[in-house]
């Protein structure tokens, strides 16, 4: 496996959030994400524990740490560059709970009136153990809602930020061998595998993404790609480590020049060399590859 960082084909991508009153830019840069008009973003959660507003960029630099291995975002994640997410800054503040969102309203047990009461409050009228439940649903749900908000910060970044998350996430759950752990990450991978494989197979073969099989390679060696059977029984059976959902289709390479691109030989942007099926069962063929520039640097575009 090459010891290089796995985002060494990507270049750093930009966008501007909302934040005060205007807007400041985000960058993910060599596997980071940077705040460059926040230069103490600590000193501000300081200030926002005390009482003080909690910038927005703060607040999304925070929600993409809680998920740099959150499995789940290669289930809500993009597919490819076609499969946009159409996701603002609106929709994430329309997500937002309304003021009545920390309190709970609660009423005597003869049909009195409501009484508006702080969700942390204790009332004596309600057993002990009640109360607990309650304050347990209420974390319950305000973790939700938390995560909710998260997801949507995280996608209204755009398409750049969202194929790096992606990457990300997969190499948090691949050991330095390229191998992974068994558990729940392996189907997830598998699936992730197997949804980004499917539209570049097609490109790549004509054959339907229904009939692209996956699985996870361990070991030496980049993996397998072989195409079996006829009509409604072909079956293109790829083998991958899970590395490739980073070094390879995080940074757009998955397809270059009609060849199926399975590993990443010498890393680097804008210039690379990867290797390359041009047919499956054939041995992968080293290809010098180029960013031409033309997705602008969020989506690289590779040329041989």
């Amino acid at each position: 496996m090459p010891n290089d960082d796995w985002y060494a084909c990507l270049p750093s991508c930009e966008a501007r959030v909302p934040c005060g009153q205007g807007t400041h830019a985000v960058r993910w840069e060599a596997g980071s994400l940077r705040l460059p008009e926040h230069p103490d973003a600590e000193a501000e959660l300081v200030l926002a524990a005390l009482g003080g507003e909690k910038a927005r960029c703060v607040e999304v630099a925070q929600a993409w740490a809680r998920h740099v291995d959150d499995l789940s975002v290669l289930a809500i994640g993009p597919r490819g560059p076609a499969d946009e997410i159409a996701i603002g800054w609106d929709d994430v503040a329309a997500a937002q709970p309304g003021p009545a969102g920390g309190f709970v309203f609660t009423g005597s047990a003869a049909g009195g009136p409501a009484v508006r009461r702080p969700a942390t409050g204790l009332h004596p009228s309600v057993p002990a153990g009640v109360q607990r439940r309650r304050l347990r649903a209420q974390e319950e749900l305000e973790q939700v809602r938390r995560r909710r908000t998260d997801m949507l910060s995280l996608l209204a970044l755009g398409y750049g930020f969202q194929v790096r998350l992606a990457g990300q996430v997969a190499v948090a759950h691949a050991d330095a061998a390229g191998e992974v752990a068994e558990g729940r990450a392996r189907p997830a991978l598998v699936a992730a595998m197997a949804g980004r494989l499917g539209p570049v197979a097609e490109q790549w073969l004509g054959i339907d993404p229904d009939q692209v099989v996956v699985s996870l390679h361990a070991g030496p060696g980049w993996g397998s790609v072989e195409l079996t059977g006829r009509g409604e029984q072909r079956r293109l059976l790829v083998a991958l480590p899970a590395r490739w959902l980073a070094r390879v289709w995080a940074a757009e390479l998955a397809l270059v020049d009609r060849h199926l691109v399975v590993a990443v030989e010498r890393a680097g942007w804008p210039d690379a060399r990867v290797l390359g099926l041009r047919a499956p069962g054939a041995e992968p063929e080293p290809l010098d590859v180029h960013d031409g520039g033309v997705g602008g640097g969020h989506a690289p575009h590779w040329e041989v």
